[in-house]
């Protein structure tokens, strides 16, 4: 009897212990879940942020920036890089489309180009020589060098950028529709991140 009841007894703690531990598991792999939906919800509100505020991707869909930009290349913009300092000549932007740019595809929201005069800068051209208050700006980046469309004699006013691309008889740029605000400047592009064969720094 007592190897019986002693038995009957260990009957009873199995079917008391099994399923207790089963409903842990079951609670362990639902926090687990839990906490799994918490990473990923902090991870797309990063993305989001840090997409909305810090850096973002573009597209180049035109040949306006050869040879620096190729269509097709994918460039990385650092949006805070004019927190900390002033856009300066060299500098190549993202910036919205001014209203009175009328000269590609209606879509296109966004547009890429190298600044060549900043605020107070007087501009002007002779023949393919683009000038600064007078003097030739030295390009020492890769461009085409024809002009084709001249600069016409103009000083640039405060918070204003002058930007062309470095395609210069290929670009519809300040030539055509003028400055670009500094509020309009969305950020400057700091990598090209495709092709993975020149990937680099711009």
């Amino acid at each position: 009897m007592a190897l019986a009841d002693e038995g009957v007894s260990s009957s009873e703690d199995a079917v008391e212990i099994v399923p207790g531990a089963a409903r842990r598991r079951e609670r362990s792999a639902a926090w687990l879940a839990i906490e799994w939906l918490g990473v990923i919800a902090v991870a797309l509100v990063l993305a989001v942020g840090v997409r909305a505020y810090v850096i973002q991707t573009f597209y180049i869909p035109s040949g306006s920036m050869e040879p620096t930009l190729n269509v097709g290349d994918r460039i990385l913009v650092f949006k805070l890089a004019y927190d900390f300092a002033s856009p300066a000549i060299g500098d190549v932007i993202v910036f919205k489309a001014p209203t009175s740019e009328h000269c590609g595809d209606p879509s296109v929201t966004d547009l890429v180009k190298r600044i060549v005069g900043v605020p107070g800068d007087r501009m002007s051209s002779s023949g393919n020589e683009i000038l600064v208050d007078g003097k030739p700006l030295v390009q020492d980046w890769s461009h085409v060098v024809d002009l084709i469309y001249p600069i016409t004699p103009r000083t640039i006013p405060p918070n204003d950028y002058f930007v062309m691309g470095d395609n210069h008889p290929a670009s519809c740029d300040s030539r055509v529709w003028g400055y670009v605000p500094r509020s309009d400047i969305i950020g400057k592009v700091v990598l090209k991140i495709w092709p993975l064969s020149q990937f680099g720094t711009i």
